[in-house]
């Protein structure tokens, strides 16, 4: 069995997804590896996620099964990409219907009786919709999904073809209730009409018994296993960052000062690295100008052996802290599967210590995060418990803001706590200076027009941002970002 998937945007113009978005064919492989267990059976949320509509559809839950299991089985090798050479939607407002045409290139793998895999870049965000497809490209020629706010895929399985030609497929797509075709609109191309589709399409087959397609020159090789070292990475970090309930602040990234950005490579000076190794400033990744049709070169650190196994043992104690957070309950599950395909994408280069150095700077950067996160987590609960006779007094408080870059578009993590300073500054207190004591002793004696002292942040760390592009790897610091100490002036 091999698997195509047809890729498009459900909003937005019609952009190529494997451009703006590298991780996008790479993310839907690891969503179907990940839809069964280690013990071959699908999790509970899998069918939902594909569409799937009962668990009386029986069929598609196999199709889904098989797919999951042999992609795991192959640990995910095997896979190529091909590009439809045009895609078409027609849109009479008299038909029920929406006809969706893909004029497929010539390829031997089509021969195969393949899987279409129908990949959502934004979910549906109201109710349900079920949606019937019709044509003689799928066998049986009509089949069903269910989507709901859950779903990101479709899974419907096509005919092979009769040989190396091209190829049209009209699939006739049609809402199963009545008065619902607004609600496919939306899905499909946003509510447009046009025969000019707003659809990014890839093919992505994915060979059940396959061998490694990535098997070419070492440099492909590398890259390819870079991209998607770089790709787990940013899922790691989605799985494992602390769930925020309340509506953080949007800050634009690249509206904040920053120092010269930092070419990370060969060049860097090993004191320097040592001192981004032992910061404890947050860092987050910023995805810039960055394509999978130009994968990003395989980054390199010149680490003496010394620095290394201080990198080692660093990355070994974070690596504990972050079990032992899954073992509490405080991390998902999930993450610590996630966190060992990192430590197995990262293997690969163990003959090349400047590569292998390189993977490890990046995991150690995102578990000192991770481990800064929950920290701060923890110290606020602890807070929030713990007994009160008065008021709160001037301390470390929470503030997490969204960040978004207009340049690049893509962060991992999206979110940052940057700290904040509240309380009361009432005497005594710890961490007051003798000016706000005098300040405060002023104001008692009824000066009541001067300003009395507040809660304000003391000492800060930066905000790092490794930004990972077509060009190499860079630091970018952000300094005075994070409040990590407060006082009374």
């Amino acid at each position: 069995m091999f698997l195509l998937i047809l890729l498009w945007s459900s909003f937005g113009p019609a952009v190529p997804a494997h451009r703006d978005a590298p991780c996008f064919v790479d993310d839907l492989v690891a969503a179907l590896h990940d839809a069964t267990g280690k013990d071959g059976e699908l999790l509970a949320s899998s069918p939902a996620s594909f569409g799937i509509c009962s668990e009386s559809d029986s069929s598609s839950r196999l199709v889904l099964s098989e797919l999951s299991v042999g992609i795991r089985r192959n640990d995910r090798r095997g896979v190529e990409v091909l590009d439809p050479a045009a895609v078409f939607v027609s849109d009479e407002d008299d038909q029920e219907s929406i006809m969706v045409t893909f004029d497929l290139p010539q390829s031997q793998l089509l021969k195969l009786k393949p899987v279409l895999v129908l990949a959502f870049k934004s979910p549906l965000t109201d109710g349900e919709l079920d949606i019937i497809f019709s044509s003689q490209s799928l066998q049986p020629n009509t089949q069903s999904a269910c989507i709901s706010g859950r779903t990101l895929y479709i899974l419907l399985t096509g005919k092979s073809s009769e040989g190396n030609v091209e190829q049209k497929w009209n699939i006739s797509v049609q809402a199963k209730s009545p008065g619902t075709r607004q609600s496919l609109k939306d899905v499909l191309i946003g509510g447009k009409s046009g025969s000019d589709v707003r659809l990014t399409p890839l093919l992505l087959f994915s060979a059940e018994t396959g061998t490694d397609t990535r098997s070419g020159s070492s440099t492909a090789s590398s890259q390819t296993a870079s991209l998607s070292f770089l790709c787990e990475l940013r899922r790691f970090l989605d799985a494992s960052l602390p769930q925020q309930h309340a509506e953080p602040l949007l800050l634009r990234l690249d509206s904040l000062q920053s120092l010269p950005p930092l070419a990370l490579g060969l060049s860097t000076s090993e004191t320097l690295l040592a001192e981004i190794i032992n910061s404890s400033a947050p860092t987050i990744f910023s995805f810039s100008s960055w394509s999978s049709s130009f994968p990003v070169r395989p980054g390199q650190l010149a680490l003496s052996p010394a620095l290394l196994g201080e990198l080692g043992q660093r990355l070994e104690m974070n690596e504990r802290q972050m079990r032992e957070l899954v073992r509490q309950g405080m991390v998902p599950q999930r993450a610590s599967e996630k966190l060992e395909r990192l430590r197995q994408l990262s293997a690969f280069q163990k003959q090349d210590s400047s590569a292998e150095g390189y993977c490890a700077f990046l995991l150690l950067k995102a578990l000192q995060m991770l481990t800064r996160a929950y920290s701060i987590q923890r110290k606020l609960r602890a807070a929030r418990a713990g007994p009160s006779t008065r008021g709160p007094t001037c301390g470390l408080g929470s503030l997490t803001v969204f960040l978004t870059d207009l340049v690049s578009g893509l962060l991992g993590p999206q979110s940052t706590d940057l700290n904040n300073c509240r309380g009361s500054c009432a005497i005594p207190l710890n961490n007051i200076n003798n000016h706000a004591v005098l300040l405060t002793y002023h104001i008692e004696r009824g000066n009541v027009n001067e300003r009395g002292p507040c809660c304000v942040p003391l000492a800060y760390d930066p905000l790092e941002v490794i930004v990972l592009n077509d060009e190499g790897s860079f630091l970018t610091s952000k300094p005075d970002m994070v409040a990590k100490e407060c006082g009374c002036r």
